[in-house]
């Protein structure tokens, strides 16, 4: 790994973990994170709409299938798939399987950037 692949990773991991907390201490108050902190957790790396990701190796997910989507962050919370940021993002946002299905629809309702090309 390069010196700007890990600069990348340690903003990102840094924005994560800070937005990840800012919305713990907001659920503190109130009682638990809502789908719309979660939601936000997602776009700090992610972009907003799925479509602009912090770092060039983070996938855009805007467009993808909600049903990959959907077990890709089941696989997170499991452990069957890993990833220094998004394991700790999934176990500290306490996704619920409601949670994960909700966010694979949202992204998958959401114009991709990537078109498949036919021949």
């Amino acid at each position: 790994m390069n010196s700007k692949s890990l600069c990348a990773l340690a903003g990102a991991l840094g924005l994560a973990l800070f937005t990840t907390l800012a919305a713990a201490e907001d659920a503190a108050a109130g009682g638990g994170l809502s789908y719309d902190d979660k939601l936000k957790a997602c776009g700090a790396c992610h972009g907003d709409n799925g479509d602009k990701p912090l770092a060039p190796d983070y996938p855009k997910l805007a467009g993808q299938h909600a049903d990959y989507l959907t077990q890709a962050l089941k696989n997170y919370r499991d452990g069957r798939r890993t990833h220094p940021i998004m394991s700790m993002q999934v176990k500290a946002l306490n996704l619920t399987d409601e949670d994960m299905v909700k966010l694979g629809q949202h992204y998958a309702g959401l114009p991709a950037a990537v078109q498949t090309l036919t021949q």
